[in-house]
């Protein structure tokens, strides 16, 4: 299988080599979850509410993934920085704690989950006749979470390899089987949200299983669990991986935490129709995200590796690269969301009073959505170039301490009701983004300068 180069490839090449598997890969995941939306609005007479029932399974799921994410995303620069660094045995050290983590992470959500499945859906603010619905569903995906995890934490270590296309078929073949499982268990098997359910458990065990051979036999450096023996010197790099994984850890969480904030406000404000609203707008931000977040992980290894190789122009000119093809993408797709909102929206649903509300709550949340590029390269380039306080500090910023308190603020205290809640999101996005990207270039750029001396 055809492997990359970051040393010597050209930064475009390399970015674009890594990033276009990784957006195919990407596109491709978002099926799990979209394609679940898809169908379960479909169902005849429960459509609408079944498809808000679910969305406020949403927070569990973005719990589960970002715990995948804190090993996984981690792991992964560090990883690379030690391949740059020459020093393969540490880099398999990395993967394997990663690994050994993500397993044990795994048993406790389940079990966690469920222990205390109705107690934490009725936090989240669902109610008894939501609860018909997203309690089955939330307990039938519980049990994916490890091959969940392992699917979405472990493919990263495949991609840092090189082996970008590899990467691209764990998630196909999910997506794959969860489009041909979906309309079979919810409509031809009659079974309904439980169906989706199923469909995605199955999808993600196919995806756990090609990550798990891929990493055991085809790539260079192969994954374990630690030996026991191995555990106590396991401790350091373990808080390494812990701490740089942390900031898109906390940014994901912080997700799930707005999730529930805005839910509640808006069941308050705007009733059950807009716990439908907010998941479409999720789904639509899920969407147009996905490109973004492939140019981010695409030129993550390429950032890393280069920096413990200690190639500063090489760094510098990946952040260039990274910039100008995610400002390229945003503007296009700004563009579509502000003046054609509805050809998105009827991808969710064919409800027309849930298309009237969607379509200017879709364009107040969206803003600003430009300046968010500003927060995602400040975020991947601290990430990987191992800046963990400053990656954590403005993951924390934007959601806890800019996004949360504006939706109460501008929902109650300006008395804004449900616009509150969706313009909360771009004004966080001018000023987290802004904040973050200045940061950046005030601290990396000099320190790249005192490298290029250095040499």
């Amino acid at each position: 299988m055809k492997k990359l180069d970051f040393e010597n490839g050209t930064i475009t090449g390399n970015i674009l080599g890594t990033a276009m598997p990784m957006l195919v890969a990407q596109i491709l995941n978002l099926l799990y979850n979209i394609v679940d939306r898809i169908y379960i609005a479909r169902i005849p007479d429960v459509g609408t509410k079944a498809l808000g029932a679910v969305g406020l399974c949403f927070p569990v799921i973005i719990i589960i993934t970002a715990f995948a994410n804190l090993f996984g995303g981690g792991g992964a620069p560090l990883f690379s920085i030690y391949r740059g660094k020459k020093e393969e045995d540490n880099a398999s050290h990395v993967m394997n704690t990663s690994f050994s983590m993500l397993c044990a992470c795994a048993v406790v959500l389940m079990g966690i989950g469920f222990l205390f499945a109705r107690p934490i859906l009725t936090l989240f603010g669902t109610s008894e006749s939501a609860m018909v619905y997203a309690y089955p569903y939330m307990m039938i995906y519980l049990l994916g979470t490890w091959p969940a995890m392992v699917a979405v934490g472990m493919n990263p270590f495949i991609t840092a390899q090189g082996y970008s296309i590899a990467g691209m078929f764990s998630v196909a073949i999910g997506a794959v089987f969860n489009l041909l499982l979906d309309p079979l268990f919810i409509f031809v098997f009659g079974l309904g949200v439980q169906g989706a359910a199923i469909a995605t458990v199955i999808s993600q065990s196919m995806s756990a299983l090609f990550v798990l051979i891929f990493l055991t036999r085809k790539s260079e450096i192969k994954v374990r669990l630690l030996r026991k023996n191995e555990m106590t010197a396991s401790k350091e790099c373990a808080k390494n991986i812990v701490g740089l994984g942390m900031a898109g850890f906390i940014m994901q969480v912080t997700n799930g935490l707005v999730t529930i904030c805005c839910n509640h406000v808006l069941s308050v404000t705007g009733g059950d129709i807009y716990i439908s609203v907010m998941t479409i707008v999720s789904s639509v931000r899920q969407l147009v995200e996905t490109p973004i977040h492939a140019i981010t992980e695409g030129a993550s290894p390429i950032l890393s590796y280069n920096y413990g190789a200690r190639r500063p122009a090489r760094v510098r000119k990946s952040c260039v690269v990274m910039g100008i093809m995610m400002f390229s993408y945003t503007a296009v797709m700004w563009s579509v969301i502000i003046l054609i909102p509805g050809t998105l929206i009827r991808v969710f649903t064919s409800d027309a009073a849930l298309m009237s509300d969607s379509i200017p709550a879709l364009n107040q949340y969206f803003a600003a959505f430009i300046f968010m590029n500003l927060q995602y390269i400040g975020q991947t380039t601290f990430k990987s170039l191992n800046k963990k306080k400053q990656a954590i500090f403005f993951s924390l910023l934007r959601k806890v301490f800019i996004v949360v308190p504006l939706t109460y603020i501008m929902a109650y205290a300006m008395k804004m009701g449900t616009d509150g809640v969706f313009l909360a999101e771009p004004v966080s996005n001018v000023i987290g983004g802004s904040l973050c990207f200045i940061t950046m270039l005030r601290m990396i750029l000099p320190e790249l300068r005192r490298m290029e001396v250095a040499s």
